[in-house]
């Protein structure tokens, strides 16, 4: 089986040629192409979750080696959370690559935050599948690369940190108020607001209501701090 132009191009994006390419072929596939001569990619994302997670705890110890487990909790939680999955899937343009049915195509299935996560996960159970856990986690480590180092700052909670900003200066909690709600029901788009009782507000998009407050308490966060 033979890997197409752009997936051959993928695989210098990804850091690994495959010697057995029909199981990159099934972790490019979603579940809205497959059929019963085509499996999709969703027993690969099982398993890539595993070993991401593996990679990441490995990881940190050996970054922090004073850590305690209540801190290195947080932190291993950000490096594997599907939004950071995602970032990583947009950095190598994992969504060009992608096979989708026609209705996922035509509601921005490239860009869906849960299907790069997916897919991103399933990418790497691949290269497990393909040459083992040491290759795996070469590749992991390279893609992830400055994110395992400066994981501290990026596994702050910003909804907890604003709540706390403003109860240490007498403030009431913010307030998160759902400005509008768009798209199809299997792709909408929340506008969430974040406000403080002072007046000051911070307002983000996101495809889900926790992703978009979380975006606008980090856009607030932000602001009050520079000040």
């Amino acid at each position: 089986m033979k890997l197409s132009r752009d997936q051959i191009e993928f695989q210098t994006r990804l850091g690994h040629a495959f010697r057995r390419p029909e199981i990159l072929q099934r972790a490019l596939t979603h579940s809205s192409v497959a059929s019963p001569t085509r499996s999709d990619n969703q027993r690969l994302e099982f398993l890539g979750d595993r070993v991401l997670g593996l990679v990441m705890a490995e990881a940190l110890l050996d970054e922090d080696k004073s850590a305690t487990e209540g801190q290195l909790a947080p932190r291993f939680n950000a490096l594997v959370r599907k939004e950071t999955c995602a970032e990583v899937a947009r950095e190598i343009d994992l969504g060009a690559v992608l096979r989708l049915g026609r209705s996922e195509m035509m509601t921005g299935g490239r860009r869906k935050q849960a299907l790069l996560g997916d897919g991103m996960e399933a990418v790497i159970a691949a290269v497990y599948r393909d040459a083992g856990f040491a290759v795996a986690k070469a590749v992991v480590l390279k893609l992830w690369g400055s994110r395992i180092s400066r994981v501290e700052a990026d596994a702050r909670d910003a909804k907890t940190a604003l709540q706390e900003w403003a109860q240490a200066r007498g403030m009431q909690p913010p307030a998160y108020v759902e400005l509008s709600r768009e798209g199809p029901d299997h792709a909408p788009v929340f506008t969430i607001a974040a406000r403080l009782s002072t007046g000051e507000e911070a307002v983000a998009s996101a495809g889900s209501k926790r992703q978009a407050e979380q975006a606008a308490a980090t856009d607030l966060l932000s602001r009050l701090e520079d000040n």
